[in-house]
């Protein structure tokens, strides 16, 4: 069976954690834990989701999360291979928000600290410059013990503060829905789709695979994750497509394939819903 969604990664020596992570791949299971988290990936690609989002990832992403937001890095197929050769590297940093004490955060010159631990609950993705920087902190960490890893944390959350090029992940006001009870049920379907969205899903399949009639569970994924269960397929499909574009090996028509797009036009319509711009203008973009 699958380890619960709901994480437990208490530390009773520490009140910050810092894990140097490197794997054949990321955890696979979709979880959610009381902690904030400030997370970088060194090496590995994949599907993120975050909340209600779900973007491709490589090396250098960079990611701040509130306690209880539901996350997943989803290495690629190729990691799971027996005798892959690849690996994943990365770093995270837990803490809790009374980790300097219940009242530190009431004080007057902890406004911009408040807010940003506010924001995080919807995710916050950093790039460029301030990515870099983030990385640099966090490897530092990984060697740095007591007194001084707290004050270096924070500072750094006191740069992150005061910056405004951070990008939010998860929608506003999103709100995670989902219990402890119903770890099971999501993880089949996120594993299913996941394993499969290249090939024709049926709802019907994967309502049975929750134990659920299509139209209660077409109502139980609206509700929790605060989109249809075609949406989620598709923005995987769609991301799927992005980064093989970007790889710049096939043509348009192999990657609406590929990704699970029965037609070319259906394809175009979907990537132009779901990115803003056909798969010929974001090719060309980036």
């Amino acid at each position: 069976m699958k380890a619960p969604i709901h994480k437990n990664i208490e530390s009773q020596v520490r009140t910050v954690t810092v894990h140097e992570l490197k794997e054949p791949h990321f955890d696979p299971n979709w979880h959610f834990h009381p902690h904030y988290q400030l997370f970088t990936v060194l090496e590995g690609t994949g599907k993120r989701l975050i909340g209600d989002s779900i973007q491709t990832f490589g090396p250098g992403d960079t990611v701040f999360l509130g306690p209880d937001v539901p996350h997943l890095w989803r290495s690629d197929p190729a990691y799971f291979e027996a005798g892959s050769p690849l690996m994943t590297h990365g770093i995270v940093l837990y803490f809790q928000e009374d980790f300097l004490g219940k009242d530190f955060l009431d004080k007057p010159e902890m406004l911009g600290l408040r807010q940003l631990l506010a924001d995080s609950k919807r995710g916050i993705c950093y790039k460029g410059a301030l990515s870099e920087h983030i990385r640099e902190e966090l490897v530092s960490l990984t060697s740095v013990e007591g007194f001084k890893g707290i004050l270096q944390l924070l500072t750094l959350l006191d740069k992150l503060a005061h910056d405004n090029t951070g990008e939010f992940i998860s929608s506003y006001g999103y709100v995670n829905n989902f219990k402890v009870s119903e770890t099971e049920r999501m993880q089949k379907v996120h594993n299913y789709v996941l394993q499969h969205f290249f090939q024709e899903i049926r709802l019907s399949d994967v309502a049975s695979l929750a134990g659920m009639t299509e139209a209660a569970f077409c109502r139980y994924f609206k509700a929790r994750s605060n989109k249809t269960f075609i949406d989620f397929v598709n923005e995987i499909r769609i991301g799927h497509a992005c980064k093989l574009l970007l790889e710049d090996k096939w043509t348009i028509a192999q990657i609406a394939y590929d990704s699970g797009f029965d037609s070319l036009s259906n394809f175009n319509r979907n990537f132009k819903k779901y990115i803003g711009h056909t798969p010929r203008e974001y090719k060309g973009n980036y």
